[in-house]
């Protein structure tokens, strides 16, 4: 009999209730399973603002949640982003959000409680991953402390040193650290600059924070820190460093240490445990788009994961998520060592903001680069065809029997669409059960980010985190195969 076999077997647990853990408790418990969340911490409050702000694609996905208005609400803004030193404007992006989001991960959190505690989702707190055994029924998690879970399915979006990552055995590769950079919130009795200074050493930075008393910090230091937790006097002797003054600094509420290491895992699952976000991926934060990948790992995974749970898919659908979601991890992950190397003072890291500076004033390579940092680029491979296969739908205006519609409300209770667009109408047979079938019109042509104008289909298969899974040319014709690949058997003897 396995170990703890005798134990209740809980569906799925989540190591972690950050944006990733938490986006994933909510895509599951929308999809009809019960997540259990373990963290860490005692209480849900995160000590200091920590990471900020989201780009145009994870807005869209919030969005096709229904939930997109609650972080617009309390965030600013942005209708630019920047690589190296160049500018780069979304307003004439094809979105319903050409912009970034401005907002403290402490909030981001904060809102996506809120709303996973809406859905009924369980949360441990102070309950933290020491171990794991696996088997072919289920995952055996030993609890720091002593205890333990069983569960169908275990996964790990527990940081970048993810317990369940190691216990698990699976390795992290890519580049060392080269410099690092010491971030805080402190309190100060100086006045302080204002803007951000790059020299030889790095990029630094301090911004007074809302309250107009907390100065948020962020300096380069002169050599590679070691892997502890810094002070308060590590903090300063790295400002008197840059700025031969450490402003008085006092009253800490956080101080960590962060380094330009950009390291990837070998594989985002092995057997029945998975990890998401900085346990599969980290990197700096040059770019500022660590939170929207984790969010878009979880809104990959979740559909998946409970489709295999309930029985509608089998087990090897999950091996989908490894192989949609790694290389988009391995382009970002790319592409911030490539930023974090224009963010010094000295020439070789001039020449390179130069030389890209050169590079982003034509039109092609802004328009590559807008669409890699704004997250609407991506495309999976689901098979060759129409340009909009593998890509997000847009949010098109449709008109439906039920008046005007945005394809986005649509999926907002994270359920697969069939949009049939098209006159012949299409029958969903066996999958009626799990797919919607919603009848539309809506003119074309469809502008695809990065693309441009493609021709209207007929009909489009848009899968629960928002992507195209199959597009009809007027004929059913390859419809039941892609509603099997990705949405399970049909019911017996109805397959359309």
């Amino acid at each position: 009999m396995p170990r703890g076999s005798g134990a209740e077997m809980l569906d799925v647990v989540i190591a972690g209730a950050g944006p990733t853990g938490l986006m994933l408790a909510g895509e599951l418990a929308l999809a009809g399973v019960e997540p259990t969340v373990l963290d860490r911490r005692p209480t849900p409050e995160l000590v200091g603002s920590r990471a900020g702000g989201f780009h145009s694609r994870t807005i869209e996905i919030l969005d096709q949640r229904g939930i997109a208005d609650r972080f617009l609400a309390e965030g600013q803004i942005t209708q630019t982003t920047r690589f190296a030193s160049t500018t780069l404007d979304l307003e004439a992006f094809p979105t319903r959000h050409p912009y970034g989001l401005g907002l403290w991960q402490n909030h981001i959190e904060r809102i996506l409680l809120g709303w996973v505690e809406e859905l009924g989702v369980t949360i441990r707190r102070g309950t933290e991953v020491a171990g794991l055994d696996q088997d072919d029924t289920g995952v055996h998690v030993l609890l720091a402390g002593g205890g333990s879970l069983r569960t169908r399915y275990l996964v790990g979006a527990d940081g970048g040193r993810s317990a369940v990552r190691t216990a698990a055995g699976i390795a992290m590769v890519g580049a060392e650290a080269t410099r690092s950079n010491l971030i805080a919130e402190v309190e100060v009795t100086e006045e302080t600059p204002v803007g951000v200074r790059i020299d030889d050493t790095g990029i630094h930075g301090l911004h007074v924070m809302e309250d107009g008393r907390t100065v948020r910090v962020v300096v380069t230091e002169r050599q590679l820190g070691p892997a502890t937790e810094p002070t308060l006097a590590d903090l300063g002797r790295a400002l008197r460093a840059v700025f031969g003054t450490d402003f008085g600094i006092h009253s800490p509420t956080w101080i960590s240490r962060f380094t330009d290491a950009t390291r990837q895992a070998t594989a985002y699952r092995r057997g029945r445990v998975l990890i998401a976000g900085d346990a599969a991926h980290v990197h700096s934060p040059a770019g500022g788009q660590g939170i929207g990948l984790g969010v878009q790992d979880a809104v990959n995974l979740g559909w998946k994961l409970a489709q295999v749970v309930r029985g509608v898919s089998p087990d090897d659908l999950l091996d989908t998520y490894h192989a949609e979601r790694h290389p988009v991890g391995a382009r970002v992950l790319k592409h911030t060592m490539v930023q974090s190397a224009t963010q010094g003072g000295d020439a070789r890291s001039e020449a390179l903001r130069d030389t890209l500076d050169e590079l982003l004033a034509f039109d092609g390579p802004r328009t590559a680069f807008t669409g890699l940092l704004s997250g609407l680029d991506v495309a999976y491979d689901v098979g060759p065809g129409h340009p909009l296969l593998g890509r997000r739908v847009p949010d098109l205006d449709l008109d439906t029997a039920d008046g005007p519609r945005r394809a986005y409300d649509l999926l907002h209770e994270a359920r697969p669409v069939l949009l049939d667009l098209g006159p012949g109408g299409l029958d969903l047979g066996g999958w009626a059960d799990r797919v919607r079938h919603v009848a539309a019109g809506c003119p074309g042509p469809w502008e695809l980010p990065g693309v441009g104008a493609v021709v209207a289909p007929h009909a489009v298969l848009v899968r629960p985190d928002g992507h195209v899974a199959w597009v009809g040319d007027g004929s059913p014709t390859g419809l039941p195969e892609a509603l099997t690949r990705w949405f399970g058997e049909p019911v017996s003897g109805r397959r359309g």
